[in-house]
């Protein structure tokens, strides 16, 4: 099996993680190469400059030589405290990415496996995610389980 590169992302990194949003988003929502993200990519810049300052994020992008051929996040937050979860703490696993050449090869759940391990060095127990049809395999097997309880309000 192949070696890649797994970097811990900071701020030095900024228009990777930047282009690896986009990627992301195109890819999820199955957008067309032509759609302008214009503003998503200034939001995203903007939430990474904010997020890594406060270490409120952690990204790791993944390498084969010199060719970003993957990514994953996870944002952090707070909440009140519960009965099942006293210190509130939270984690949220977003802008997982494989490109589709490399798939299947163990790249995703690494970068999951790397994620969670910074959760836990953090104190978070609570992860969650949302995942696509294709990214659910990799997320059930890791040890994620559908969460029947929680619902959103859409628009009102």
């Amino acid at each position: 099996m192949k070696e890649y590169t797994y970097k811990k992302a900071s701020i030095d990194d900024l228009e990777l993680l930047v282009s690896s949003r986009v990627m992301v988003l195109k890819a999820a929502n199955k957008l067309h190469e032509d759609t302008d993200m214009s503003e998503i990519e200034a939001r995203s810049r903007e939430y990474y400059k904010k997020a890594l300052a406060q270490d409120t994020h952690t990204a790791y992008l993944v390498f084969d030589g010199d060719r970003l051929i993957g990514a994953g996040g996870m944002s952090y937050y707070s909440v009140m405290p519960t009965c099942c979860d006293t210190t509130g703490k939270k984690a949220y696993v977003m802008n997982m990415y494989t490109d589709p050449e490399y798939r299947r090869q163990g790249i995703a759940y690494k970068t999951l496996d790397l994620l969670v391990q910074d959760a836990k060095a953090r104190g978070v127990d609570h992860i969650t995610l949302e995942a696509t049809d294709m990214g659910r395999p990799l997320y059930e097997k890791y040890g994620f389980v559908q969460m029947p309880a929680e619902m959103q309000l859409i628009d009102k």
